[in-house]
């Protein structure tokens, strides 16, 4: 049994998922659940609603929603021209659930008050929809095909909008369900990023979550790999939109994936690889667009070179300077600092400290402000706006010679504003100005791959 996740792009219109239909029916022989995203922008679009009930905006919450149903049933035409009766269920299947979503949003629109639980329920909406049309056209196609609502294998806690995942209850719950569907189904399809609490409310993963709900599946099921279909050829040695000459990369570990994720490379949910690692599942990053290129494996670093492997990056960060001489020769003072943070839901990704300061980062748009007049009870704190993070990230780089001379050397003109070097020895990052990002990534890029 194999797992396949579709990203919204690759479900984006008619011929993307009539392009997907062809890529499952050639990986029939391997069972394969099939996990969905929304259609490309959707999700905005549905975030748009979200607002527009918040505020009230009655003409614009109604010219929102006929966006979304037009969308959708243009698709479902399109599709499903050849089979008319099943093109009559599906549209009939979608304007309903349009009409169930209107209805809500307008009495959220009459109430004016938007609860993070209304906010995650809205927004499940794209995958209810893409998912219907999906399952639709691909029982037309001829493959046999179950829809299974995914809200009924992934149970999370009660942080709607960002939820963590119920490990074991996933575990009891999805072999469970997918074995319970009919035993001539050929593929059982379900919804990325939505999940439900353990008492029932709705909860989403969190932007680009159906990477890891596919992961969170294809672990309960001990899958024999998950396959990530894209719109870019595998991952690469930097952003395409950055750097022309950016590589695909044949394979890496799970850890280098999983530190580019983190540092800012958009191929992967950064979550995605931790349930693969718990059973050793290799995830294939592929290019539905381009489905003969055999994109990036993400595998055990047994079967990974050492050496650098992509250049990540943060557009939007700042940098929390906190000095104190109560740091010196004290316990528990570092453990008080970050206690900060996280009561305030603050996250931090590099962390600096010398005997009497600590700089950490922050991505901008977090609130800071409870956590910076709490540390100023008891420390100076300065708050550097208007950076941007840079992250090399590669298996033993601290290791192989010369990496630092590639780093720094062609920056010799830039400000770094402070250096961290992972605990892992995979990621070596710097901070620098904004506006020197785009030049900084090129000239290390350069450095490492031309």
């Amino acid at each position: 049994m194999i797992v396949m996740k579709f990203g919204g792009t690759s479900v984006g219109g008619y011929e993307e998922i009539s392009n997907a239909i062809s890529i499952v029916r050639q990986r029939l022989e391997k069972k394969p659940v099939v996990v969905t995203s929304a259609m490309s922008k959707m999700t905005d679009l549905l975030y748009n609603i979200a607002a527009s009930a918040d505020k009230k905006q009655d003409t614009k919450l109604k010219e929102n929603m006929d966006k979304l149903r037009e969308r959708h049933i243009d698709v479902a035409e399109h599709l499903l021209e050849s089979n008319v009766e099943m093109m009559l269920q599906t549209t009939s299947r979608i304007n309903e659930i349009c009409d169930e979503l209107e209805a809500y949003t307008k009495a959220i629109c009459v109430l004016g008050e938007l609860s993070a639980r209304s906010k995650a329920l809205i927004i499940s909406y794209g995958e209810i929809l893409s998912s219907t049309i999906f399952a639709s056209a691909m029982n037309a196609s001829g493959i046999k095909t179950a829809l299974v609502d995914a809200r009924e294998m992934i149970t999370t806690n009660d942080n709607h909008l960002k939820a963590d995942p119920d490990i074991e209850k996933i575990r009891q719950c999805v072999p469970q369900i997918i074995s319970s569907v009919d035993q001539d189904t050929e593929v059982v399809l379900t919804q990325g990023f939505i999940a439900k609490s353990k008492n029932g409310e709705p909860t989403v993963l969190g932007r680009g979550g159906s990477d890891y709900s596919a992961s969170l599946i294809a672990m309960a099921l001990d899958a024999e790999t998950i396959e990530i279909w894209t719109d870019v050829d595998g991952v690469l040695t930097a952003d395409p939109n950055k750097i022309k000459t950016a590589q695909r990369l044949e394979k890496i570990s799970f850890e280098e994936a999983a530190e580019m994720a983190h540092f800012g490379a958009k191929v992967l949910h950064p979550l995605t690889i931790e349930p693969a690692i718990k059973k050793n599942i290799p995830i294939y990053v592929l290019n539905s667009k381009n489905p003969q290129c055999k994109g990036t494996a993400i595998l055990n670093s047994k079967y990974i070179a050492d050496g650098a492997k992509s250049i990540s990056f943060k557009e939007n960060i700042l940098v929390i300077n906190i000095f104190s001489t109560k740091m010196i020769n004290a316990s528990g003072f570092l453990g008080k600092v970050f206690d900060i943070f996280s009561v305030n839901r603050v996250s931090v990704d590099l962390i600096s400290t010398s005997e009497a300061n600590i700089s950490v980062t922050v991505e901008d748009g977090q609130d800071i402000h409870k956590v910076i007049e709490e540390l100023s009870a008891f420390a100076t704190v300065e708050v550097d706006t208007g950076k941007a993070q840079i992250s090399v990230v590669g298996q033993n780089l601290i290791n192989q010679p010369g990496v630092l001379d590639k780093i720094f050397a062609p920056l010799d003109k830039e400000r770094i504003y402070m250096v961290s070097q992972g605990a892992s020895l995979i990621n070596l990052s710097i901070v620098v100005d904004k506006q020197a990002l785009n030049d900084s990534i090129e000239a290390i890029h350069n450095a490492f791959f031309a």
